[in-house]
């Protein structure tokens, strides 16, 4: 029986993440600013982990 692959993983932590710096931002008074901010913060992290630390941009 195999763990959940790697892109269940990756799913998990950006939706961590953007869940983690949304809550973070919402806290404070610009909660327009907050929705920006965690879809900047998961698409970064998108971008990196997609890249596989070649550089490319994640397959399609």
């Amino acid at each position: 029986m195999n763990g959940p692959g790697p892109l269940d993983l990756r799913l998990l932590i950006l939706l961590l993440a953007g869940v983690v710096v949304g809550y973070i931002v919402y806290k404070h008074p610009d909660a327009g600013v907050a929705l920006t901010v965690a879809v900047g913060v998961v698409t970064l992290l998108y971008l990196l982990m997609g890249s596989g630390g070649s550089g490319s941009p994640p397959p399609r």
